[in-house]
């Protein structure tokens, strides 16, 4: 496993992360679905001892992930230990109409994290991000001085934003231009390369990148096929419909193609793509079997600058306008 140092922070972390929020099992919110689907809280147990075992030392998870319940199975197997890194985040809730909501209080922040630490059982949250955090919220001020705060109690080890899946260049200048916080999530991948220009920017000013949606919801793994369904209680049930389905690996034929040229799997190639862009630092496929684990920690490939161009290229030419589709139809 390779490690890397993130950003200008003293965590060296694998190139491959833990993303935890499958783990957290099936969560309802009025009546949007926000986890995905059933899981095993003895596979998830088991998927966390055999990533560690393979060297991913770098977990991501978040307070409503399966509200709280990833957090709790993560505290379960991980708790203080300092050889392993564990990052989660604020902000979401269940609103007083039963909906999600956001909350990026003071308030809420610095008591939702007290909430976290004592789920997770650990002294402090190594990286902690406001979940989503929109303009108006880091204008406002409150997010920042609570993550501050955290900082100075010695709660929070590090902190920064999980930037919006389509639109992360606002909030991605706000914190680049304060010089405030240490570190990036965002979407990257084949499909997704909207945060190219922010990635190098972030790059050059010492801040850590976590690319999350390596495989975006299962699209570039190669599994899936136009009469592919989902639990009910999973997200992409919505997301993912056959129509969506259809379009997307239409267009991603070419992807596969490249694959199958290169004798590798879908889902080793775009992992790869992910982790090879300059800047990003780890970034965190969905894990929750052994099996996946081994698969994820044993994925990635040497590709070489004509393969990450060739990729890119792709994208300008083709998923582009895959991914405008993609977020009409989500």
């Amino acid at each position: 496993m390779e490690y890397r140092q993130f950003g200008k922070t003293d965590l060296k972390v694998s190139v491959v992360g833990f993303g935890a929020w499958a783990i957290g099992g099936p969560a309802q919110v009025g009546d949007m679905a926000i986890g995905w689907g059933p899981s095993n809280d003895a596979e998830s147990v088991g998927a966390i001892e055999r990533a560690i075992e393979l060297g991913i030392n770098f977990f991501d998870t978040a307070d409503f992930y399966g509200l709280g319940h990833s957090e709790v199975l993560l505290g379960r197997m991980i708790g203080n230990r300092q050889d392993v890194i564990v990052a989660s985040k604020t902000g979401q809730k269940i609103g007083d109409n039963g909906n999600v909501a956001i909350d990026y209080s003071k308030k809420h922040i610095l008591r939702t994290c007290e909430e976290s630490l004592s789920r997770l059982r650990r002294d402090a949250i190594d990286f902690h991000h406001l979940h989503v955090a929109r303009m108006q919220h880091l204008e406002q001020g409150e997010c920042i001085e609570a993550m501050e705060q955290l900082v100075q109690e010695g709660k929070v080890r590090y902190w920064g934003i999980s930037l919006n899946t389509f639109a992360p260049e606002p909030e991605a200048d706000f914190f680049l231009q304060h010089q405030i916080g240490h570190g990036f999530q965002l979407v990257f991948n084949v499909i997704n390369q909207r945060a190219a220009g922010i990635i190098e920017r972030a790059r050059n000013a010492g801040y850590g990148v976590i690319a999350r949606m390596p495989l975006q919801f299962g699209l570039l793994s190669g599994k899936f096929a136009p009469q592919t369904t989902f639990h009910p209680e999973d997200h992409r049930a919505k997301r993912l419909r056959p129509e969506v389905l259809e379009r997307a690996l239409s267009d991603l034929q070419p992807f596969a193609e490249m694959a199958k040229s290169k004798g590798v799997t879908q889902a080793q190639l775009a992992l790869s793509f992910a982790a090879h862009y300059p800047g990003i630092t780890t970034i965190i496929p969905g894990i929750r079997t052994p099996y996946q684990a081994e698969l994820n920690a044993e994925a990635l490939l040497a590709l070489n600058a004509d393969d990450m161009a060739q990729l890119s290229l792709l994208y300008e030419e083709h998923l582009a306008d895959l991914m405008s589709f993609l977020e009409t139809a989500g």
